[in-house]
Formats: structure tokens, sequence, C-alpha cells
């Protein structure tokens, strides 16, 4: 039923289902013809056969019509891949991008900091067993030589971490032979907020992009779809982040190769939010 309501929420999805059902209906009605024209049979003729051509025709238009779980396309000059599915980022192999605020916090015990769901809660727990002074030294080993814009006292920003890094800043940490790209790609606030932006997410895309290309030897690189958590860009929509994403990274390839294949995971909870077949249509326009 999602995979329904989400194919036909579109033009594109309508225009798809008209095509298949006229493709379906011709082909089934030639067939009839056929064997009427070969060996006539009473039972093939009237209301009901038609009835019957008209169904079986919606039934396939419907099925050729569903939004894949998965696409793909493979560009050229220079040569590299785009994919987007829906599943598991941790699944994927080669480096991963992992969004962060700009104090970097990594708590997700009783403070609530960080929502151990969220993409960042699951490379501590998954990645780095739950062992969050292992992440902070990965960090803060990363963090050596970056700018601190600014620090909060105990008194403004009780909790969580303080040093203020800019929006953009990219930590490359590896662990079980493979980078994971962290991102300060939105601000927390003092409150524990974290907002972001369209300039955020655009910065921070480059910036993830030039460290991938300086670390990752060309190698695969999956994302989630950032902005989509709590860290929300609000004036766009998943849909639109992912294209978002892809442009940014097309973008960069085409200047110097970041990597041969970048991967776009939509959560599975997210994917009624995405229309792969409009996805599809964009990464076919680029």
């Amino acid at each position: 039923m999602r995979r329904l309501t989400v194919a036909f929420h579109s033009r594109r999805g309508w225009a798809l289902l008209s095509v298949h059902f006229s493709i379906a209906f011709a082909a089934l009605a030639g067939a009839v013809q056929l064997v009427l024209a070969v060996q006539p049979v009473a039972q093939l003729q009237g209301m009901r056969t038609l009835v019957g051509i008209i169904v079986l025709s919606c039934l396939w238009a419907i099925a050729r019509s569903l939004p894949p779980n998965s696409i793909e396309r493979q560009f050229k000059h220079p040569s590299f891949s785009v994919v987007v599915k829906v599943g598991d980022l941790f699944d994927e192999s080669g480096g991963l991008v992992v969004g962060f605020t700009d104090v970097f916090d990594t708590s997700t015990d009783d403070e609530g900091i960080i929502t151990p769901r969220s993409v960042q809660g699951q490379l501590l727990q998954r990645i780095f067993r739950g062992d969050a002074s292992a992440l902070d030294a990965a960090l803060e080993a990363g963090l050596r030589g970056s700018p601190i814009l600014t620090s909060e006292t105990e008194e403004s920003k009780p909790r969580g971490k303080r040093d203020r890094y800019p929006i953009g800043t990219v930590v490359a940490i590896s662990s079980e032979e493979r980078k994971y790209y962290c991102v300060a790609y939105s601000r927390m606030s003092n409150d524990l907020i974290a907002r972001s932006s369209v300039d955020y997410l655009w910065q921070s895309l480059s910036n993830v992009w030039s460290a991938a290309a300086l670390n990752g030897q060309l190698g695969p690189i999956a994302t989630p779809v950032l902005g989509s958590d709590l860290a929300r860009v609000s004036s766009l929509g998943h849909e639109s982040l992912v294209k978002m994403i892809i442009l940014s990274f097309v973008a960069a390839s085409r200047v110097d190769l970041v990597a041969r294949q970048l991967t776009v995971v939509i959560h599975s909870d997210d994917a009624d939010e995405v229309n792969l077949h409009e996805v599809q249509a964009f990464l076919n326009s680029l």
C-alpha cells in the first residue's frame, strides 16, 4: 500500500500508469483478436472479455509502475555511478558519511543529547560498541588543528560539549578498515536543539566530498539523507534532500573525481517520503 501511494502521488506516476496500461491493453486486445481470427470462440466475445482485458491491464500497469527499492545511473567523463536505495547505511561498503553538530556531541546516555536511533547514535553503538570515550578520542584527534570558533561556558551550555567548530568541519576517522566522514552540518543550540539550513548542508556536503577525494582513494562512499532527521532542513522534504545530495556530488565529481560510487541510503521508515521514479528522472537529467 505504501509503494502504491508513493507511485501515484505525482504526475509522473500517473503518466507511467497510463503508458503501461496502454501497452498491456493493446497487447491483450491484439492477442484476443488473433485468437478469434484463427479459431473463433464464443466465450472470448462480449463485455466479459473487455472487462477481463481492462482488469488485467490495470494489474499489469500497477505492478510496472510501483517505484523500485533501488535506482542507479552510470556517469561518464569521468566514470562514476550514483545509487539511491532503501536500506541500512551500515550495511554499505566503503566510507560512510555521519552527520554531527558543530560541537560534536556524542552522549546518548541519560542526558539525551544524541538520539540513539540517529546515524550518529548508531555509529556509537554499532561501530564503537557504546564506548563514547573511544569515539570522543577519535574525534578529538581529527579535530586537532581545526579552528575553534567559540567556546560556551558551563553557565551558557550546562550540558554537552562547549567548543564550537565551523559548519562544514569534517573529521575523517578510521574503524574496521573503513572511513567515517563525520561532518558538522548543523548548529547545536544551548538548549540542545540541532538546527541546520540549505546553506549549511550545501557547504557541508562540499567539504565531505573534498575529504573523501583526499582520504578515500576513489573507493565507494555512502551517505544517509542528511538534513532529514532531528537536525532537519525544514524548507526541504526528503526527496528534495536526496536530489540536493546527488546534485552536490555530481557537481563536485565533474571538477575532481570524488569516488567511483555514491550510495544515498534512505531509511526504511522514510521510504514513503521519496518517489524513486522522480529521483531516477532527476538523475537522468544530470
